[in-house]
């Protein structure tokens, strides 16, 4: 790999001037949606003939689909279609110029297909971006596929944004391609904090193989590229506006090291309940496991990636989605629910997470303290949905008898008398026994006890993958 200066000690202009002076790297740059902002960089920068091939934006759909097919979906801001420009583009680049060029050439393709913010209109700003690349001369393709929002108000500054994104994506997959992570974190090199989100990115071919890309997407959240990472139940990277758009959503925040009877439990009563709401159903419902990062405190609780992707496996295997997100406090996980759907939020918590919502303590920070906070958490259609416990004596205790400081209880009683607060049963008793601690414990003796307070295909996937340090 090419010796390289510290990242951010190089500007854009600079990583555009550094690949347009080496003559062995070669190829396209196709963006439909945003101008052509890439190649803008690459053109200003001087020197772009020695880097670029063709530069191409079909616009007109007909021009668009005659190019590059027309995508299963049907859409034109997708992956799917971002992916059949990075392939034609490249395919085009080695019929062309590859039996003319010197046989060191490392070809490319750079492809964007995006919705700016248009006249007049409240759309989601978003783009699809990625580079198909030769890592050595002769080599198979790979390919690195990235999803981004943006957060400018207006579209000049939004092109601009993706102009600069664009040059951190090929230069990186150039000249970091052994390491995956500088790759993410360069990704917003000269671009300022705020205005792009990176929600999404895939690595695919030869030289990434050994990538779990469940794994390498948490990095995301570490590196403050976004924060949140969803997964569907057949464990791929979805995006967030995809999987929430128009629907409910019920959530479920736990640890789920591992995922036990009674955290089923609290999921299922939790639907239950949440489906008794008005226009509420299964079908325009989507129910999400959430893990945090984040300890108490708010801090980075350095959960290696592989503990918590064995998490997110097991829940995916019992078929829940499952966010993984870097919030510690209910109002910050609400409010990133709301960027994306107008519709019912249900939260189903613990008596202990009740606790902990009506403690003041955890609102340090927030400037108007413990209203701030239940203002943030309870604008508009948002309920939480409470488990009961067992108290020392055995008898279930409900959510009616919180017990919370003195100034607070007509607070806690303005919540319950408008709703806010519903309570959930428990199916069973014996549930309230399982620990997930003393599962883990009792995981390092092989197999025994711990067994019944898990489903039966958990269990034996436990076994037969030795996770959470399982010794048979």
């Amino acid at each position: 790999m090419d010796k390289d200066k510290n990242v951010s000690e190089r500007t854009t202009s600079q990583k555009a001037l550094r690949l347009n002076l080496d003559e062995k790297k070669y190829g396209t740059i196709v963006e439909i949606g945003a101008g052509q902002e890439v190649a803008r960089q690459f053109f200003i920068a001087g020197a772009a003939a020695g880097t670029i091939a063709k530069t191409m934006s079909a616009y007109d759909m007909k021009f668009s689909d005659a190019i590059y097919g027309v995508q299963e979906d049907g859409r034109y801001v997708s992956k799917a279609r971002v992916k059949a420009m990075m392939h034609q583009e490249f395919d085009l680049v080695l019929e062309r110029v590859g039996d003319i060029r010197s046989k060191s050439s490392r070809y490319f393709a750079y492809a964007a297909t995006v919705a700016a913010k248009s006249f007049n209109r409240q759309n989601e700003c978003h783009a699809w971006c990625g580079i198909r690349i030769q890592m050595y001369p002769g080599a198979e393709p790979s390919n690195i596929k990235i999803h981004a929002r943006m957060l400018d108000d207006n579209a000049e500054a939004q092109q601009q944004a993706l102009g600069v994104l664009g040059v951190n994506l090929i230069y990186a997959a150039y000249y970091y391609f052994e390491d995956p992570k500088k790759i993410i974190d360069s990704l917003t090199d000269n671009i300022k904090a705020g205005r792009i989100e990176i929600d999404s990115i895939e690595f695919l071919g030869p030289y990434f193989e050994d990538i779990d890309n469940r794994a390498i997407n948490l990095h995301l959240i570490r590196s403050w590229k976004t924060r949140a990472i969803m997964f569907r139940p057949d464990g791929s990277i979805s995006v967030p506006a995809e999987m929430l758009y128009k629907k409910n959503v019920l959530t479920i925040r736990g640890s789920f090291r591992p995922v036990t009877k009674l955290n089923i439990d609290m999921i299922e009563q939790g639907k239950k309940s949440f489906y008794e709401l008005t226009d509420v159903n299964e079908k325009n419902t989507i129910a999400i496991a959430e893990i945090s990062l984040n300890d108490a405190k708010g801090q980075d609780a350095k959960v290696p990636e592989e503990d918590i992707i064995q998490r997110v496996q097991l829940l995916n295997l019992l078929g829940y989605n499952v966010m993984v997100s870097d919030y510690t406090r209910y109002f910050s996980l609400r409010a990133y629910f709301r960027q994306y759907t107008k519709m019912q939020i249900g939260i189903v918590v613990g008596m202990v997470n009740i606790k902990q919502i009506f403690d003041e303590d955890t609102y340090r920070g927030v400037e108007g303290g413990i209203l701030e906070g239940f203002g943030k958490l309870f604008p508009d259609n948002t309920r939480l949905f409470i488990y009961p416990e067992l108290t020392a004596d055995g008898e279930l205790s409900d959510f009616t008898a919180v017990k919370v400081q003195e100034h607070l209880r007509f607070l806690y009683r303005h919540l319950l008398e408008n709703g806010f607060l519903a309570g959930i049963e428990s199916s069973d008793v014996n549930l309230f026994k399982i620990y997930s601690r003393e599962v883990l414990k009792q995981l390092k003796n092989g197999r025994g006890e711990w067994e019944k307070a898990l489903p039966e295909e958990i269990v034996q996937e436990i076994i037969d993958k030795r996770l959470f340090g399982f010794k048979p």
